[in-house]
């Protein structure tokens, strides 16, 4: 099997995962449980840490993973989704897993799937990639696997798993066709990876939503650590909107300066140092004097990524309010005569609220449709633009590489343009803007 015949065989799996409601369409984690007993539980004997959230658990992973990386362990990382290719989701020591390690492994699930796919509880798409970079990580014999939540929680692939280490980073209202309407609804989905006995690293939560996650650690047995409370976080400003930190976690004491723009990062930051310090593997004095260069090391692909400087590009997947407002956060710090943006938002969303956190910032206003299924009707977004800044230029176009060629071509050297509101967005970005800028 080539890498091209199993993204096509993939492509051809059911994606339970974009069904109206998970929660109905998928009642039990038992399709990616029965895969994984006929590939011989690749997942036991691994030290895993599984990050859920929001917004905040794919930068918490990478961060993690520079962190085991620098102290000489061979890290595997399982994200999702990717910016330009599927490949990107599997991560051995720092890289992209080899294409054709990655079609064997594809190749090796490929029959158990065939065998069972008439069944109602047949593999869906995420449960074949979960397992598939679960073998990839057994086969290498890795030292810690690094596990990013699908979606939700409770009943994403990922949950099969008896991790060493779990993490909430954030919660907000996002998914709400899937995972409910409320904060304490979505909590209670993102909780579902507590384990009994297993420390769960949380974030800045509402006081909502840390109250169902405090009740379900306290329910399963889980030890709860939480931020400004088990350890601590001191931010300041620094160039570009970048933020240097101070953390605290019992005799660990690490001061850093990052280079992912964005005070938010220095967050994933501290939550990636206080879910490395619980997995056990680095001792604290190890850790305290490698930390800083490993945090500074770390680029985030995609996540409030400046490509260019003469104009200003930033290519960002901000999806929900929050990842908007930080965003919004670091534009503010980017000297510029005209802002443009290019305009992307998934259905399920808060509309409004991302508008209103990036209005502020742009001057005109280019709305595309990223992904046929899944992004708002551009007319849409573009109406309460026009309704929230009547001065605004607005326009639609619904084909997202023109858009973007048309927003370039029209961005001066004082400029500042900016791609967001959607990670499928983002990945175009990258492959229109991002090399040819850089």
């Amino acid at each position: 099997m080539t890498l091209e015949q199993a993204e096509a065989w993939l492509a051809s799996l059911i994606n339970v995962e974009r069904m109206p409601d998970l929660r109905r369409a998928r009642l039990s984690l038992a399709p990616i449980q029965a895969l994984l007993a006929e590939l011989g539980h690749p997942e036991r004997g691994l030290r895993i840490l599984h990050v859920a959230g929001s917004k905040g658990k794919g930068s918490t992973a990478l961060f993690a993973e520079a962190l085991l990386g620098a102290a000489g362990l061979v890290v595997g990382t399982y994200t999702s989704p990717h910016l330009e290719s599927w490949v990107e989701r599997f991560r051995i020591a720092g890289r992209n897993v080899d294409g054709e390690r990655l079609a064997a492994a594809v190749a090796r699930i490929q029959p158990i799937v065939e065998r069972r796919r008439a069944e109602p509880d047949a593999p869906s798409f995420f449960d074949v990639t979960t397992a598939a970079g679960l073998l990839l990580f057994a086969e290498a014999d890795v030292d810690a696997a690094i596990l990013e939540v699908g979606l939700g929680g409770r009943l994403d692939s990922t949950n099969a798993v008896t991790p060493a280490v779990t993490c909430v980073t954030s919660i907000e209202l996002e998914h709400t066709d899937k995972l409910g309407d409320t904060l304490g609804a979505i909590a209670a989905e993102k909780a579902g990876i507590a384990k009994p006995g297993v420390p769960l690293v949380m974030g800045p939560l509402g006081d909502e939503a840390a109250q169902v996650v405090g009740a379900r650690c306290a329910e399963v047995g889980a030890p709860l650590v939480r931020l400004g409370k088990d350890f601590g976080l001191e931010l300041r400003d620094h160039a570009e909107g970048r933020a240097a930190l101070r953390f605290v976690d019992g005799s660990l004491e690490v001061e850093a300066d990052l280079t992912a723009p964005g005070r938010h990062q220095a967050v994933n930051a501290a939550l990636a140092l206080a879910c490395v310090r619980r997995l056990g593997l680095i001792p604290d004095e190890a850790l305290g004097e490698l930390a800083p260069e490993a945090l500074r090391g770390v680029r985030l692909p995609g996540r409030v990524e400046i490509v260019s400087r003469a104009p200003w590009i930033v290519i960002d997947g901000a999806h929900t309010a929050a990842s908007a407002r930080a965003l919004a956060e670091v534009l503010r710090e980017l000297p510029h005569r005209r802002g443009l943006f290019v305009l992307s938002i998934s259905s399920g969303k808060d509309l409004h609220e991302i508008c209103a956190a990036l209005l502020p910032h742009g001057d005109r206003f280019i709305v595309t449709r990223a992904e046929a299924a899944r992004s708002r009707e551009p007319e849409e977004v573009a109406a309460l633009l026009r309704s929230l800044a009547p001065d605004s230029e607005v326009e639609v176009v619904v084909a997202p590489r023109e858009a973007l060629r048309r927003a370039r071509a029209e961005c001066g050297p004082n400029d500042l343009l900016c791609a967001t509101g959607s990670i499928y967005l983002a990945g175009i970005a990258r492959t229109l803007l991002g090399a040819a800028a850089t």
